[in-house]
């Protein structure tokens, strides 16, 4: 199946996987690489030096074309981006933020860069000052999509860009491969289907959870990390999104907050008095992420369902094995082909009739 993201990335299938912390590790993006996917490393909560070594890891894995991924609101991820420009990482995806520098930096060793976006503004000005594809993230997806659906967000960037759209969010089979492309979108980002496999570091207790779910069975909320998120309905994700952030949330992102830095390997003090000198929608802003990212932590690795949270999209409710990663990748491919190859056979039937 070949379409300007398999060109643009060198790539076998327009499949991609989605940047996921304590997920998306050197191991899952050389398997989704080796499978002729791309895999995309997440960085999030990485410091420089893991990022560096996360990228060597992954080069003495796999051969093949594979990203990595900078959220730009988080501390650090400048610092982390700077290595993935110096390691000359084919493919850079950002998000969270401007990342116009990235671009031109990568430009110089021909390295592509893809901006995650959730509307046609910021998609417009991605492609301005030089994307080469951006990811459009529908409110389906795990974590931070907005309102709009892919089923409408994936068409009004495609007819407004010239630059490839790359659709997130619902996608996690040959069904839904075959959509994004119907809807004019190039590839498809994957999250939750790549999160529920065999060589995924996710808890084995969340991945039979995720096999319970049904697509009516996740929370979208602005309380858990501060920006509209989809997380799986758990016990803990239940009491997470019940209040926004007051007081005691506040006192709760101290010592999440030195985890953090510790981290991503930033002096605490520095990261303490430079939050409360950007004011105090920032600094509530980073007391959520602080949150968020001990409960996402504690889902991923312990498999905690009362006090863990874990971001899923609500394609977890069509999800009913745990395979590898390369039987996802052959298999949507696969359906995806027969899907688009029926409708073709119907279509020329009923013009024949």
């Amino acid at each position: 199946m070949k379409t300007r993201i398999t060109e643009l990335f060198g790539i076998k299938h327009p499949i991609l996987l989605s940047g996921m912390s304590w997920i998306s590790l050197p191991d899952m993006v050389a398997a989704v690489s080796n499978a002729g996917g791309l895999g995309l490393l997440a960085t999030g909560v990485l410091d420089a030096s893991q990022t560096r070594e996360a990228v060597k890891a992954i080069r003495e894995k796999t051969d093949k074309p594979f990203g990595a991924n900078v959220s730009l609101l988080f501390p650090g991820a400048p610092q982390n981006a700077a290595v993935l420009l110096e390691e000359k990482v084919p493919v850079i995806n950002f998000s969270l933020g401007k990342g116009d520098w990235i671009v031109q930096a990568a430009n110089e060793y021909g390295g592509k860069v893809v901006a995650t976006v959730t509307n046609y503004r910021h998609a417009k000005r991605a492609q301005e000052y030089g994307c080469h594809a951006v990811i459009a993230t529908g409110n389906e997806a795990a974590a931070h999509g907005e309102p709009p659906t892919t089923f409408c967000l994936v068409p009004s960037l495609a007819g407004g860009l010239d630059i490839p759209v790359i659709a997130a969010g619902g996608v996690g089979d040959g069904r839904g491969l075959a959509a994004a492309l119907a809807l004019g979108a190039e590839g498809v980002a994957m999250g939750t289907r790549f999160m529920t496999t065999k060589e995924s570091p996710l808890h084995e207790d969340y991945k039979n959870l995720s096999l319970e779910k049904d697509i009516y069975d996740t929370l979208y909320s602005k309380n858990f990390d501060g920006l509209w998120c989809r997380v799986l309905d758990t016990p803990g994700a239940r009491k997470a999104v019940k209040h926004k952030m007051g007081p005691m949330g506040m006192l709760k992102a101290i010592p999440n907050s030195r985890a953090i830095a510790q981290m991503i390997g930033l002096p605490y003090m520095k990261l303490f008095f430079g939050v409360l000198a950007s004011g105090w929608s920032n600094a509530k802003g980073l007391a959520y992420m602080a949150n968020a990212f001990k409960q996402i932590r504690v889902a991923t690795e312990k498999g905690d369902t009362k006090a863990g949270v874990l971001p899923v999209g609500q394609v977890t409710g069509l999800l009913h094995d745990i395979p590898t990663v390369a039987e996802v990748i052959e298999r949507t491919v696969k359906e995806a082909e027969a899907i688009i190859g029926n409708l073709t056979t119907k279509l020329d039937g009923s013009r024949s009739n």
